[in-house]
């Protein structure tokens, strides 16, 4: 379930509704349209119900919310599950170990400078807490099965900050004005906690072309904007706007839906992998490898866009065996062009899963996992024309069907 933030507009001043996963702030009242940057995760505050004179008191406890896709890869085949949880990240005895339902029922504030109060330490990583969200339930590596591969793809991982008070020796929860530790029993508590760190402040990057200085277009949570002034495109991170290479395969009036995927061209020495052709061979694809295929470097397609893990396999499978078919171009920019919500460093860790899903004899590729690294990859992007059928999107070349109501869900995930 996403989570609603209130974020000021930097231009106006005026009051905006973002969900968790909006990088892109578009104000209703003056129009301007700026994306959202931070060096680190993004940091939210629960609503408290202190006054301002006493808000210079307050503690803010951290907790890690993690939301997204884990795939599992061991000797009982592949797993995967979407997972949304909120854990303690600071060790504190009292302390809700999760926050529940109200980090998804309230209406969180971005944390910024003139938040106030201090802040205690993140004193759980958030490896521990990404390990442990990938032991429940089938996740786990039951009856000393060996695990092969494990990767957390299309997710999202930002710090909720619980309000406490401390007022009578003792330590409130702020939101609700329950008391939670009794100070005179616990003396050796650390609650002096840090000052807000300039670093966590979120920064405004204007969405104009940094080639021709048109404006960018894209929606709330793309991570990819495109100027249709200079057909460039133009992949938002923590250093601001990078140029990307990328095609398109061209469509006709059948095919009202472009699709991104990363297309990720690497070499894999340890599993002998140098071309297509080797990775037909090695995943005992029931197909003859033709004879130009052994010159064609190989490529893995990863969906660029969110989607429920099992569909997200069966689509970068689908394409990555399919790729002979498609013939890219330059590219420009074209009428519904679907948002890209997946970026690229997720989609370099999709490769080992999209391998290992390809493989009809998982004994040939499944050991080999923890040794396979990627070399000299190169990455760029590719749209992909998709047509309407009725209830789902097909892609003609490759044969890759995705349902719309599924596609219409990856917006929330």
């Amino acid at each position: 379930m996403d989570i609603r933030v209130e974020q000021s507009c930097p231009q106006c001043g005026a009051p905006v509704t973002l969900s968790e996963t909006s990088r892109l702030l578009t104000c209703p009242y003056c129009g301007t349209k700026n994306f959202l940057q931070t060096s680190s995760v993004f940091r939210y505050v629960l609503p408290d119900k202190v006054e301002p004179p006493e808000r210079g008191r307050l503690l803010y406890a951290p907790y890690i919310r993690f939301r997204g896709n884990i795939f599992l890869v061991s000797e009982a085949g592949m797993t995967c599950r979407v997972v949304d949880t909120t854990q303690q990240g600071t060790i504190l005895p009292a302390l809700p170990p999760s926050l529940g339902v109200r980090a998804q029922a309230m209406k969180l504030a971005r944390l910024t400078a003139e938040t106030g109060g201090r802040f205690l330490r993140l004193s759980i990583k958030t490896k521990v807490i990404l390990e442990k969200a990938a032991q429940i339930g089938e996740q786990s590596g039951r009856g000393g099965q060996v695990i092969f591969h494990r990767a957390y793809i299309g997710d999202t991982v930002s710090l909720i900050y619980l309000p406490l008070l401390r007022d009578n020796n003792c330590l409130f929860d702020a939101v609700t004005d329950t008391m939670l530790i009794d100070l005179d029993r616990e003396t050796s508590l650390p609650l002096q906690g840090k000052p807000f760190n300039p670093r966590w402040q979120v920064n405004f990057l204007p969405t104009l072309c940094p080639r021709c200085g048109g404006d960018l277009d894209g929606e709330g949570d793309c991570l990819v904007l495109t100027c249709g002034n200079c057909d460039t495109a133009w992949e938002i991170g923590n250093d601001g706007l990078r140029r990307l290479q990328w095609q398109i395969l061209p469509g006709d009036g059948d095919h009202p839906l472009y699709l991104a995927f990363w297309k990720i061209s690497t070499r894999i020495p340890a599993m002998e992998i140098e071309s297509f052709a080797d990775f037909i061979n090695k995943t005992n694809q029931p197909v003859v490898p033709r004879p130009q295929w052994h010159e064609r470097p190989m490529s893995f397609w990863i969906p660029a866009f969110k989607l429920r893990p099992k569909i997200f396999l069966r689509v970068a499978r689908q394409v990555t065996i399919g790729q002979w078919r498609l013939d890219p171009e330059k590219g420009h920019v074209a009428p519904n062009l679907y948002p890209v919500t997946l970026p690229a460093s997720e989609a370099r860790q999709a490769v080992k899963v999209t391998l290992a899903a390809s493989a009809t004899s998982p004994g040939n590729i499944f050991p080999f996992l923890p040794q396979a690294r990627l070399r000299d990859v190169k990455m760029s992007l590719v749209y992909l024309p998709f047509a309407d059928k009725q209830h789902d999107w097909m892609q003609p070349e490759t044969g890759a069907v995705i349902d719309k109501n599924v596609l219409r869900f990856g917006r929330t995930l």
